[in-house]
């Protein structure tokens, strides 16, 4: 997957410095038994672990690409990156 580290390291980041939740709806779900198209109305509320943190709230439709590799689902491609970057 494309930027997969990048993806990775945002996610981590993200879950290590704040508390998250996550309300994710489904919108759109395409494919066939090796490849799926995926949309999802995705929401993550984002609070900073710090005694003065800050609420962020976070909504977006984000696309994804999954692969089946043998038995598994992988996930191709994952559009915006960015949704997981820390807040500014």
């Amino acid at each position: 997957m494309p930027d997969f580290e990048k993806l990775q390291r945002d996610i981590v980041a993200l879950v290590e410095q704040n508390e998250v939740v996550a309300a994710i709806d489904v919108i759109e779900d395409k494919g066939d038994d090796q490849t799926r198209a995926v949309q999802v109305d995705w929401l993550l509320q984002i609070r900073s672990r710090e005694e003065t943190g800050t609420l962020v709230r976070r909504r977006e439709i984000v696309k994804c690409r999954l692969q089946r590799a043998k038995k598994k689902w992988r996930v191709a491609s994952f559009d915006p990156i960015s949704f997981f970057a820390l807040p500014t």
